[in-house]
This record gives structure tokens, C-alpha cells and sequence, in this order.
């Protein structure tokens, strides 16, 4: 069970300065709702990290005291940095996700106009742009620059994958003046930063570095959810209903969708559940067989008898043990290279109708790049406005080396290196995947 000291959350020093956002209260005195953004957050408001009572009895915790709990985001009445001082940095890593630009936005507004920070870049092209010898000169930040951006997808400080050498990196911002770093990126962009963070308290500076977990998997361990999710959800939607439509308008028609989601299939099954389309759905953490009686394509035979058209929803790393992945190798980030399940099934659901004489057509699309690149959905566009400025709040506060995510309905702060130690999957006996059984009625395909 995780303990109180796994959510503790590191600190630069002492908080000496009153911030900017409570310019109407008395020096040292709290600011008691008279700032101009609201109640100033205490340290001491802390949000429950299990909500669950019968996890919580099953652990034998005694009292209120043992509970994990996460600090509260918000601004806080006194501030580690003098805002005149800050010269603020932001990059974004890894794969294209709705809600970057947003995000962007929100910690260049929230510095400029609640903090008065002017000094803001952006390192083009991820953790490459912060080693000077790549010639990536930094982008200039401005409220005007950024005004618009969230209205389109994708970043406007490009990105790229894989690590660079954290000493280097380090390097560059003692160069440019940048005592706070805001990372936006996923699991490995992250443990980057932690490392970048592991370096600044070895050399003794004094820079924040806050992540803001990027991952349109929805795979970040311990969050209730990651920016960028559910526009994809949202997106995919349509895609299904077009797979669908497709598999409707021809005799045993086939749509088949395959989504993103390499190691967790939460953007697969929550599209089925938001479609109502999906016949079967297939994710990296339920095995499947394709053949045998149980098999996928038995299924996908009998339901192309009783009703001629059948809609097939799958993770891109969905049934990777049915295929020869040995000689692929790994990406920039590390991650091991995956065959194209997609074209796999197409080709087995192919030939194995084929061999039963059933006359059938198959419909297969991959929409994922253009998924990654859609401006945000409202939803998500409010919530990467409230990370933003729940990011720019912990690094003016002195905070460093965590992140801000949403747990139990509230943003919190949270280590990095807790969210970093693992990845959220879908649980095959939680309710999630439950209600994907009993919405498509599929078997275990084993």
C-alpha cells in the first residue's frame, strides 16, 4: 500500500515572498479569499488518494492520519521565486497529442498576467532543443504569440522523441538564465525530467522542473485521466460509426478500426462503450487467439451468418504475441517496435473467410495520426488550462521534480517519480472492461 512518503513533493526552500496573486492581502497574513483569484491555497489542503472504503478496511488503516493523500493545486499565499527574477521554459516531447497548444497557453498566461513573468521560451524540437549544440535556437514566449494556438492541433514548439544527456541539458538552462522547466510529455519525457531534476539538486541550483503528463493512451499511473484522451475518444467515435456504416453497406462486411494504445487499451474500449457499434474489442491486456473454435475468427464467422456485417475495434498493441516482433528493434524513446496489428488481422480475417467460402469485404482504418493532431475538445481544452496554471502555481511555490494530474476529481500535485514507476492498464476484472463485455457481448477468444 502506497504510505504518506510517496507523495511527498520536494521543495526548492523556504517561501518567503507574497505572491503577486494576493496583492490585496496584508503581508504574512493569509490572504482569506480577498486575492483576486480566490482562496489562496494551504499546504495542509490535501485530497484522499484512495476513495474506495473496502480497499481502505482491507489494508487495516485505523485513522484518518495513515491515509495517502496528495497536496491540493492552487496558488499559494507566499512564493518560492521573486516573479522579476523568472525566466521560464517550456517543451513538449514525444508524439503529437490534442491539448499541447493548450496547454502552452495556459502557463504563458498564467506567468505573464497573474505573475508577472515576461521572460518565457519555448525549446523546439523536445529535449533536443535544450542541448545547444543542435542549433535550436529558443522561441520567444508572448501572450500575443500564444492567443490563438489552442484553436489548432499539434505544437508550435514541434517536438521530437528520446532523451538527450541530462548534464547537457542542465548546462543549457544555467546558460539561458531558466530557473523553472515545464514539461509536457509522457512517461518517458517524465523520467527525463527527472533526471534533469536528479542533476540540478547535485550541482545545488535552484530551478523547478514541473511535468505536465502528456499521453493520449490515458496511461499515466495513478491519474484519473491525461490530456488528450478523451478528444480522441471523441474522434474515434466517428471513425467506428464510419466502420460501421461501411460494414452495414456491403454483404458480410467487415469494419475494422485499429486505435492507439501500445500498452493499455483505454482508448479502445472506452470508444466502444461510446459507439455501441463494437462487435468485438481487442487490447494489449486480454489475450486472444485467432483460430480454434473460441478463436477470434469463428466468432467473426457465425456473426457474419446471423447478421451479415460485423465492426472490430483494436489496439495497435493488441495480439503482438501472435506475431514476430524479434528483429524490430526499439524507437528513439526506448520503446520496443510493434508489428501493424491492423493489417495482421486484415489479412488472417481474409484468408481464413476465403478458405470457408464466405464472400465477404474488409474495411480497415487507421486513424491515428489524424486523432493525434485535432485541436482539443472543450473538455479537454478546460482541463489543460487548468493543469497550465496548476504547473505555473507549484513552480512559483518552489515546488520541483513533480507533476500535476487530476486524482479523485481534483488536480493535485504528485511526485514524479511515483507516476513514473509503472503504467495504468485496463484491469481485464475491473469494471471497465466488463462493461465491454456485456455491451458487445464478445468471448474471451481463448
Amino acid at each position: 500500500m502506497l504510505t504518506s512518503k510517496d507523495f511527498q513533493i520536494k521543495k526548492l526552500g523556504t517561501c518567503d515572498i507574497v505572491s503577486p496573486a494576493c496583492n490585496d492581502c496584508e503581508k504574512n497574513v493569509s490572504c482569506d479569499g480577498k486575492c483576486g483569484v480566490g482562496n489562496c491555497v494551504d499546504d495542509s489542503a490535501r485530497v484522499f488518494f484512495e476513495n474506495r472504503i473496502d480497499r481502505v478496511l482491507a489494508e487495516g488503516v485505523t485513522g484518518v492520519a495513515e491515509l495517502p493523500s496528495c497536496e491540493l493545486f492552487g496558488p499559494r499565499h507566499k512564493i518560492f521565486f521573486d516573479p522579476a527574477c523568472v525566466r521560464a521554459g517550456i517543451v513538449t516531447c514525444g508524439g503529437l497529442c490534442p491539448g499541447l497548444n493548450d496547454v502552452i497557453r495556459a502557463v504563458v498566461m498564467e506567468l505573464y498576467y497573474r505573475y508577472g513573468v515576461s521572460n518565457i521560451l519555448g525549446f523546439r524540437y523536445g529535449y533536443e532543443g535544450m542541448i545547444s549544440r543542435s542549433g535550436h535556437a529558443p522561441m520567444v514566449l508572448t501572450p500575443d504569440l500564444v492567443d490563438h494556438i489552442h484553436e489548432t492541433g499539434g505544437t508550435i514548439l514541434s517536438s521530437s522523441r528520446g532523451t538527450q544527456d541530462y548534464g547537457e541539458m542542465v548546462d543549457f538552462l544555467v546558460e539561458h538564465g531558466v530557473n523553472m522547466l515545464f514539461t509536457l510529455g509522457g512517461d518517458g519525457t517524465q523520467k527525463g525530467a527527472a533526471g534533469i531534476g536528479k542533476v540540478i539538486e547535485q550541482r545545488g541550483e535552484k530551478i523547478s522542473v514541473i511535468g505536465i503528463p502528456k499521453t493520449i493512451d490515458n496511461d499515466i499511473l495513478y491519474l484519473d485521466k491525461s490530456f488528450g484522451f478523451e478528444t480522441a475518444c471523441t474522434v474515434a467515435v466517428k471513425v467506428v460509426q464510419c466502420a460501421h456504416i461501411e460494414a452495414q453497406g456491403a454483404k458480410n462486411g467487415i469494419g475494422l478500426v485499429k486505435l492507439m494504445g501500445r500498452e493499455s487499451g483505454f482508448i479502445a474500449a472506452n470508444t466502444a462503450l461510446a459507439s455501441g457499434n463494437a462487435n468485438a474489442v481487442l487490447i494489449p491486456e486480454v489475450p486472444f487467439r485467432l483460430d480454434g473454435k473460441n478463436g477470434l475468427l469463428a466468432f467473426l464467422k457465425n456473426r457474419l451468418a446471423t447478421r451479415r456485417h460485423a465492426c472490430i475495434i483494436v489496439a495497435e498493441g493488441a495480439g503482438q504475441d501472435l506475431m514476430d516482433n524479434a528483429n524490430l528493434g526499439t524507437d528513439a524513446s526506448g520503446n520496443a517496435k510493434y508489428q501493424d496489428i491492423g493489417l495482421f488481422l486484415k489479412q488472417k480475417i481474409g484468408e481464413y473467410l476465403k478458405a470457408e467460402g464466405v464472400d465477404h469485404t474488409v474495411k480497415y482504418i487507421d486513424p491515428s495520426y489524424e486523432i493525434r493532431s485535432v485541436p482539443a475538445s472543450a473538455e479537454d481544452s478546460l482541463y489543460c488550462l487548468r493543469l497550465g496554471q496548476g504547473a505555473v502555481h507549484a513552480a512559483m511555490s518552489g515546488r520541483t521534480e513533480m507533476v500535476v494530474g487530476q486524482v479523485n476529481g481534483q488536480i493535485v500535485h504528485l511526485p514524479i517519480g511515483l507516476v513514473t514507476s509503472g503504467r495504468k492498464r485496463v484491469n481485464p476484472q475491473g469494471s471497465l472492461w466488463r462493461s465491454v463485455i456485456e455491451a458487445t457481448g464478445q468471448p474471451k477468444f481463448v
